[in-house]
């Protein structure tokens, strides 16, 4: 009951000439299905990075412990340990993908809605192990979801339903970033907690009423099979030196961008603006604005291909940065004019940032081998993962020691180091990828 992998003789399928479907390919069954997990995806990811740094902060956590939280993720950085188990194994019933996904959204609803009965000032070793389970529950999901698309949808429909998908995984930033943060303004954060948890609810109603995907193959016979032969694939392809090479070009890419988001929140409310303004200004501009960068990327990545694709929105999601750095010199102001910067400096990074991610997520799709989809993705997906966790951690402590105008400088240098290693990775005069 897994992906298998085709015989190295069989031949290779030919390109689809097709015509490219209409307005129509977007509104079907599948479709519905990828933006319903899309939003599943994202939520808790969102509760980690969005809502739970504003809750430690209105209780003056201090602001290094707030950027040690991004350890948290770890789980989303090692995913890839433990997923060829969710491929080797299968639930009664459900079956292999449902099974999955609905005992981890089961047990996320129940983490995240408990989250709020522990205090912050005095219950933090509690908060840090709900926070890491809802992180390995989050990655695991993330791993099923992402299998149950691959194999739900044909050939034709990858690239729209991907789309649809990240579409939908951004937008349930809008609860926790947005939603939940006007709700702690009028109640306690038990409710909100309580409140936020209730929109998994919604992926749970999915996973039971959709089906399991069709069965290609035969599963995995043991741990070698379903461990060794895609990393085996990856390494011996181009050899060592490109798989490496490609690995550091993963990790360094977001790298900067990663960095100067880590503690948003925190900033904003550093620089006066209310939660309440945070949740109506800066996440919906931001949203709205990433929304459109993954939309008009994926268009414009019809007409330059995605080599010159990542040149261009990786010097613009390292510019955007600087956005930041202007908006910490205006200091604490919360005029109309501050707010309307606001707005702006968060739109245009998120904009740049979704033109960007359309980008990279491209690139990490076509470095896939199509027969070792699953695991290979998620050791990708895992390797950009781990700027977020690691070296996030690590914000706080340089903030208390720069400053936020400096250390959105320093984000911006290190943008700079995956942006060289793109004459090698991708040529701006190489094939169209």
């Amino acid at each position: 009951m897994t992906l298998a992998a085709p015989s190295a003789t069989e031949p290779t399928p030919e390109p689809d000439t097709r015509a490219k479907p209409g307005w129509r390919h977007y509104f079907n069954r599948q479709m519905l299905i990828c933006v319903s997990l899309g939003f599943s995806s994202g939520l808790p990811l969102f509760i980690l990075y969005n809502l739970l740094s504003a809750w430690l902060k209105s209780e003056n956590v201090d602001l290094k412990a707030i950027g040690l939280f991004a350890l948290v993720g770890f789980p989303y950085t090692w995913k890839f340990v433990w997923s060829p188990l969710m491929d080797r194994f299968h639930f009664p019933m459900l079956g292999r993908r449902r099974g999955w996904m609905l005992i981890t959204q089961i047990a996320l609803l129940g983490t995240v809605a408990s989250m709020g009965l522990f205090s912050p000032r005095t219950e933090l070793t509690a908060i840090v192990f709900l926070c890491g389970a809802v992180a390995f529950l989050s990655a695991s999901q993330d791993i099923v979801i992402d299998a149950y698309r691959r194999e739900m949808l044909t050939d034709e429909q990858q690239g729209s339903g991907t789309a649809l998908f990240v579409n939908a995984y951004k937008l349930s930033t809008l609860v926790p970033g947005s939603l939940s943060l006007i709700l702690s303004d009028f109640m306690s954060w038990q409710s909100v907690f309580f409140i936020t948890s209730l929109f998994i609810l919604p992926g749970i109603v999915a996973t039971l009423i959709i089906a399991e995907p069709k069965i290609y193959g035969q599963p995995p016979k043991n741990l070698r099979e379903a461990v060794v032969l895609p990393f085996q694939e990856f390494i011996h392809r181009s050899g060592w030196s490109y798989a490496l090479l490609v690995l550091a070009f993963i990790f360094l890419y977001k790298l900067g961008d990663s960095m100067a988001t880590a503690l948003a929140t925190p900033f904003y409310m550093d620089l006066g603006f209310t939660r309440t303004q945070i949740g109506l200004v800066a996440k919906n501009a931001g949203l709205w604005a990433s929304l459109s960068g993954g939309i008009l990327g994926a268009i414009w990545l019809e007409k330059t291909g995605i080599n010159r694709g990542l040149w261009i929105f990786g010097v613009l999601q390292a510019l955007a940065i600087l956005g930041f750095a202007a908006l910490a010199q205006t200091g604490v102001n919360t005029n109309d004019h501050a707010t309307l910067m606001l707005g702006a400096v968060i739109g245009l990074e998120a904009f740049a940032v979704g033109l960007g991610t359309a980008a990279f997520t491209a690139y990490i799709a076509t470095t896939t081998d199509p027969r070792y989809t699953a695991t290979q993705y998620a050791l990708f997906t895992s390797l950009a993962a781990v700027p977020r966790t690691f070296f996030n951690a690590a914000t706080g402590f340089i903030v208390d020691q720069t400053g936020w105008f400096v250390f959105f400088l320093l984000c911006f240098a290190l943008a700079m180091p995956g942006m060289m290693l793109l004459p090698k990775i991708a040529p701006w005069n190489g094939e169209k990828k």
